[in-house]
């Protein structure tokens, strides 16, 4: 184990026995720590059930190509706990390093002296701590669970707050319906703050705009106050400052589109930041999220792929997430032409129909796979009869080597288009085993 596992071990032990949403606990450690959330540069608050991550990717590479040193605090991790914290510095930020990692965690435990408090919570406090005593223009802040009483909800006065598409996940937390997870998101607007919000279900953005009304937050909405569309491979983002023809996202898919939109109109509401054109387009170029349609062109598990074929991977895991990942593959399979075979692993808290039944008539074969070493992994057997039911022919598979085994064993021609999906657990296992840092 390195020193920041046998730290996160020895915090586990500190786990409330009922998870419950509050900021009671990290609001106690910000004040025995100073309050390092009142010391923070500049903040834009980001949460939503699909997109958060992308979008902030987009934000940061835009941020960055104007000249703009840009902190940015993510979840979950893929491969190290480090890619939870980027510090911003000149040209381009980088993760924390492991030994001030651990000095400021530990730092974080002692003041939290042995009370109850989540590893999230705590390592909230912890980036703040970190973004508190490094220098940069702007942090870009992503919720864990939620909005309204996630760790991240601390900062009075965000630059902005953006709200991406929400859609149904986390129903034990968040409630059973859209309008109650939106209400939870919508948790993060802030009195005379802007919120941009993404394209969403109607009844998620009835109450958003409720929400954003009440606080008297100045409201900016896609497909009303702008647009990002794709026209003849490009990016036509509009809003009342003007139109913007820029490169299409270098990440795949329709709905990187979409977040790109959200990114920019977000930039475009916080007059402070007077982003300029060449920087929008430098970025467009630039931003990259790993395991969101991220295609693995060498490494340990290419080589174990059919030859000729292509190895995709995305961390999707809910409805939402798998209608855009089959639309993107959709979109694919009409330039390219080949079968598609899914390996796909799930946690037992998801909606395993839900989210493969965007691929109904899409995947030609699916080989099902466990979620090693994640809290209530789904039976791999368990997602294979669920793809059968939908019609799906499927296997399940101990390992990934044995599921790529049986995938050779299709002997399918053309060779196979290959996605990795389902879990954000599996894509980072995905992830190291094929030797892949993260960016």
């Amino acid at each position: 184990m390195t020193p920041i596992d046998t730290i996160l071990a020895r915090l586990l032990a500190l786990h409330p026995k009922r998870i419950d949403l509050s900021l009671d606990r990290v609001q106690d450690l910000l004040a025995a720590l100073d309050h390092p959330e009142r010391k923070l540069p500049p903040v834009i608050h980001v949460a939503g059930t699909n997109g958060k991550g992308s979008t902030i990717a987009f934000l940061r590479a835009f941020l960055e190509a104007a000249g703009l040193r840009v902190h940015t605090y993510t979840s979950p991790h893929l491969v190290h706990f480090n890619e939870r914290f980027r510090l911003g510095a000149p040209g381009e930020g980088q993760f924390v390093s492991d030994v001030e990692l651990a000095a400021t965690l530990e730092e974080c435990e002692r003041a939290n002296a042995g009370r109850p408090i989540t590893v999230f919570e705590l390592t909230t406090a912890a980036g703040m701590l970190l973004f508190s005593r490094h220098p940069a223009d702007v942090l870009l802040l992503e919720v864990g669970l939620g909005g309204r009483l996630d760790a991240t909800n601390v900062i009075d006065q965000p630059l902005a707050s953006i709200i991406t598409p929400v859609s149904i996940d986390h129903t034990d937390f968040l409630g059973p319906t859209i309008d109650k997870i939106a209400f939870e998101k919508a948790g993060i607007i802030k009195a005379g703050c802007p919120v941009i919000v993404g394209a969403q279900p109607r009844d998620a953005l009835a109450v958003i705009e409720r929400q954003a009304a009440r606080l008297k937050a100045p409201i900016r909405i896609a497909g009303e106050n702008w647009t990002a569309t794709e026209e003849r491979g490009r990016l036509v983002y509009q809003d009342d400052d003007g139109l913007l023809d820029l490169p299409a996202p270098k990440m795949f898919g329709r709905h990187q589109f979409e977040n790109a939109g959200v990114a920019i109109a977000a930039l475009r509401a916080v007059r402070s930041f007077k982003i300029p054109p060449a920087a929008f387009e430098a970025g467009m170029t630039r931003a990259d999220w790993p395991a969101r349609l991220h295609r693995l062109s060498a490494g340990r598990l290419v080589d174990l792929t059919p030859p000729g074929s292509e190895l995709w991977l995305d961390g999707g895991h809910n409805p939402d997430g798998g209608r855009a990942v089959a639309a993107a593959l959709a979109d694919l399979e009409e330039r390219v032409s080949r079968p598609l075979v899914m390996i796909v692993g799930m946690l037992a808290t998801k909606d395993c129909a839900g989210f493969l039944l965007n691929f109904a008539g899409l995947a030609r074969r699916l080989v099902a796979v466990p979620v090693p070493g994640a809290d209530k992994p789904l039976a791999a057997e368990a997602v294979a009869e669920t793809a059968r039911a939908i019609g799906i022919p499927a296997a399940s598979r101990a390992t990934l080597k044995e599921a790529f085994d049986a995938v050779r064993k299709l002997d399918l021609d053309p060779p196979p288009r290959i996605l990795i999906t389902g879990s954000l657990y599996l894509a980072g296992d995905v992830l190291r085993d094929n030797g892949t840092p993260p960016i």
